[in-house]
């Protein structure tokens, strides 16, 4: 069992080390969109399975707090209402879930965030693709195959160079935290 969990462990420290610049520079230009959006428009997030509770977590992490006892920070996800989860897939399909709420009570200049550990979630790229339509911006976090999210011109996508899904989502929490992280500080310690 030891030497399971340290060949668990590699495999995750291996795939944080094939971070490149392109990468941090992904992230830091995610970062100030993310804190520009926040002066006056919102983030909606979004994601299926994992990755929903992942969308709810971030969510959390703005409207309450990371670190620090400050004021709310604006984000809602899209994964968490059941009653427009279901009676939308129910009326529609499912693969209108969350493009259906963006459509309700997305605005131009908020940003849309769809997390899809396939990059190929019909329902998150039919959300980015809405949101795209309607002047919100777009962000995709996803694992190695992002052709879905590059054809419809998303804005910044943050893939992660994995192809097992516990690995990605625990990459993906990882970069979440970090972006709430920063946020706070960028916002609140400019005041």
């Amino acid at each position: 069992m030891k030497n399971k969990l340290k060949n668990n462990i590699a495999k995750r420290i291996e795939v944080l080390s094939s971070f490149d610049e392109f990468f941090f520079t992904t992230i830091e230009k995610t970062v100030l969109l993310l804190k520009n959006t926040l002066k006056k428009n919102k983030i909606l997030i979004y994601g299926n399975g994992g990755s929903a509770t992942q969308s709810s977590h971030f969510a959390a992490e703005l409207v309450n707090r990371f670190y620090k006892d400050r004021s709310a920070l604006n984000a809602i996800s899209l994964s968490t209402d059941i009653a427009n989860i279901t009676s939308i897939a129910n009326d529609y399909n499912y693969t209108s879930i969350f493009s259906r709420q963006i459509e309700a009570i997305g605005n131009k200049n908020d940003v849309s965030i769809g997390i899809t550990t396939s990059g190929k979630s019909e329902n998150v790229i039919k959300a980015l693709k809405v949101s795209k339509e309607n002047g919100l911006r777009t962000i995709a976090l996803c694992g190695n195959y992002t052709k879905s999210l590059k054809d419809i011109n998303t804005d910044i996508i943050i893939n992660i160079n994995a192809l097992d899904t516990p690995i990605i989502q625990e990459v993906h929490i990882l970069i979440l935290h970090f972006i709430a992280e920063q946020l706070e500080e960028l916002i609140f310690d400019d005041k």
